[in-house]
């Protein structure tokens, strides 16, 4: 259903809420299904029960998204991401930023916040290979691994998946490291072999014209050394060109090994409908994706935001199951990254501490309105995206019910400019 509204200050508001009280869509806090509205009543005894501070790790259950509690060990059917008991998987949540240079993000209490306020099943752990700091050049190699294991350990005990991501970037090639990404996934998947929430990620963005030959020979390499550990561990392949080529791995996939994942990037400023037609012509022709890492700026990680391109892109997702995870989890100035640069927290953030896109994102996870209800303020398009004729487009979407209004006429102080349509 759409409602179109046309309307400008304080009285937008009152006149949004009259016409959803009028259709019957006052939205429930987790639009629930009707089914779950009759039993509110006969739950509302049980509330103080689900705030008991004393639960057991790997219990802890967040109604309407998947969770290894739930859904088990993943692995792979066709294109599609499945539970232990064969329904599909949708795996929706955030990436860390490269964690030599951002380790405190990787706490229990920001899990927690992130899987029950924002809803986020899934956790990525980005270590950065090539970069300063980084495991293959002068970092700690001993602290990025201690860090790995504690964001691994941390989704565990707030039951979420996590993925071990191999961060290659100005390494454009993964055979460069190719040695020490054995070594690394040999002990990972050793490490992990009964857990049934970590998922391997062995080349971030293979790019600088990367053949996917290359790409190809290097993840059969790496796959082996993790089969040799953990026989059904979900592993995700990047693709050439920063993840975009994934036709190439369509047209010439691996077939030696199963449950295997390719992966395709976007930054919704920049990649759009050619992006969008190219993801889904490969999975039409069977090749399970993943986007393991998107933005709602453009490809740079900052600039502009285009949150109408972020909104078709995970309309699309949706349609075809696919999971995707969002970066970045940090504070730093740019703003694909979630959190103002003026936060310091690492935990227990409030509305205040969040960039346009992380009001976005949790928006988009909890499925409530595009917009920053809980301040009151609605959330505008960016100045690119406004018409003009000077109208601002505001969108609000949840599940099942799109509202859209302008603003036509601004609400001037002898309070004029009303208008419905």
């Amino acid at each position: 259903m759409k409602i179109r509204i046309k309307k400008a200050g304080m009285a937008f508001l009152l006149v949004f809420v009259l016409l959803a009280i009028g259709c019957g869509n006052n939205p429930p806090k987790e639009n629930e299904p009707e089914t779950r509205k009759a039993e509110e009543k006969v739950k509302e005894p049980e509330e103080k029960t689900e705030k008991e501070p004393e639960e057991k790790a790997g219990e802890k259950k967040t109604p309407g998204i998947a969770s290894p509690s739930v859904n088990g060990a993943l692995h792979v059917e066709g294109t599609k991401l499945v539970g232990s008991d064969g329904r599909c998987v949708q795996l929706k949540g955030i990436s860390t930023h490269g964690i030599a240079w951002f380790p405190d993000y990787i706490n229990e209490e920001c899990f927690r916040q992130l899987h029950e306020e924002w809803k986020a099943n899934v956790i990525r752990l980005a270590m950065y290979t090539a970069e300063s700091g980084g495991y293959c050049t002068d970092g700690d190699k001993e602290k990025l691994k201690s860090l790995v294991k504690s964001g691994v350990e941390y989704a565990a005990n707030q039951d979420m998946y996590v993925i071990i991501d191999w961060h290659i970037l100005s390494d454009s090639n993964p055979n460069m490291h190719l040695e020490e990404a054995k070594s690394f996934f040999a002990e990972m998947s050793e490490t992990y072999r009964d857990a049934e929430n970590v998922l391997f990620e062995i080349c971030n963005e293979p790019n600088n014209g990367t053949a996917w030959q290359d790409i190809k020979a290097y993840a059969e390499e790496i796959i082996g050394v993790i089969r040799s550990n953990k026989e059904d561990a979900v592993i995700l392949v990047g693709t050439p060109n920063w993840c975009q080529y994934v036709d190439e791995a369509a047209a010439d996939p691996i077939t030696a090994y199963d449950n295997l994942m390719y992966t395709l990037h976007f930054y919704a400023a920049t990649h759009t409908d050619d992006l969008r037609g190219k993801m889904v012509s490969a999975v039409d022709a069977g090749l399970p994706i993943f986007v393991s890492e998107y933005g709602i700026c453009d490809a740079s990680g900052n600039g502009a935001i285009d949150e109408a391109q972020a909104n078709q892109w995970v309309a699309l997702m949706n349609e075809y199951e696919i999971s995707y995870v969002a970066w970045n989890l940090s504070n730093k100035a740019e703003s694909s990254a979630i959190l103002l640069n003026t936060c310091t927290k690492t935990s227990g953030f409030e509305k205040e501490d969040f960039s346009a896109s992380g009001i976005w994102l949790r928006n988009m996870l909890t499925g409530e309105a595009v917009s920053n209800t809980d301040s009151g303020n609605i959330k505008e398009t960016s100045e690119d995206m406004r018409p003009a004729t000077g109208q601002e487009n505001l969108v609000w979407q949840s599940k099942d019910m799109e509202v859209s209004a302008s603003i036509k006429n601004n609400w001037d102080e002898g309070g004029n400019g009303i208008g419905l349509l």
